[in-house]
């Protein structure tokens, strides 16, 4: 989930990399989604933070975190997950 503020936005050039991994991988277990913290009480502590920052769910529990727009490290984290 790539958890943004209304000011700034969700990260688009991110888009392109989970689209670049999803093609590559191809596994159903993978899915990407934007969620504005403004908006959802439960992220309520992602509030003020001008970096973004990509929640990685497995099972509905809350499994890695990444902050920033770091493509190798969020690449790593989603193929650990998978």
């Amino acid at each position: 989930v790539d958890v943004f503020q209304a000011w700034c936005g969700p990260c688009k050039p991110v888009v392109n990399l989970f689209q670049k991994i999803k093609n590559e991988v191809g596994s159903d277990l993978l899915h990407f989604a934007v969620a504005e913290v403004d908006s959802i009480d439960a992220l309520e502590k992602y509030r003020g933070q001008c970096e973004p920052v990509f929640l990685f769910y497995s099972g509905g529990e809350l499994v890695a975190v990444v902050r920033g727009a770091d493509a190798p490290l969020l690449q790593k984290t989603i193929l650990k997950q998978l």
